[in-house]
């Protein structure tokens, strides 16, 4: 299974594979971190039947689910999608702060993200510009993006830790 990868300048980047069934598979990682799977007729590689879209924590979610612990070769192409290609099974993703996540307002030292997942919070991205290596009393504000980095369930604990949920 050969992994293709296109960059779509101002989108993000498209992933493509075909499976063993001859089923064509693409994901679309947009810049802003939402993503669609897209599921093609295998008689016309061209006609998408359909797609999923999918926010972060649900693509987190979903690939911890298809790669557990990142073994094998979907782990393999796993760590190659999230930059991964030292051997080290981490992943880097950008979570939003949505007007609902109780920590919107709060200092980053609140979410305790370190002591309850593992992964690190290396930068928060706002409008104003990005905030790399944040202190535990920098301020959150609904519309910034944590740039968040540990295993795939650790990110995506974080994930769901800072939704609310």
């Amino acid at each position: 299974m050969a992994l293709k990868r296109t960059p779509l300048p101002g989108v993000g980047t498209q992933y493509d594979f075909t499976t063993r069934e001859g089923r064509h598979i693409s994901v679309v990682v947009h810049e802003d971190g939402r993503r669609f799977v897209g599921f093609f007729d295998p008689d016309d590689p061209d006609r998408c039947q359909a797609t999923v879209p999918l926010e972060m924590m649900e693509a987190a979610k979903l690939a911890a689910i298809l790669a557990p612990e990142g073994t094998g070769a979907v782990g393999a192409a796993v760590r190659k999608l999230s930059g991964g290609e030292l051997g080290l099974d981490l992943v880097t993703e950008k979570i939003p702060i949505g007007p609902e996540s109780p920590y919107r307002g709060r200092p980053l030292g609140d979410t305790k993200a370190r002591t309850r997942t593992g992964a690190s919070i290396v930068a928060v991205l706002r409008r104003t510009g990005a905030h790399p290596s944040p202190a535990p009393d920098y301020r959150l504000e609904a519309g910034d993006t944590l740039v968040a980095v540990g295993t795939r369930e650790g990110v995506s604990d974080l994930a769901d830790i800072i939704g609310g949920g």
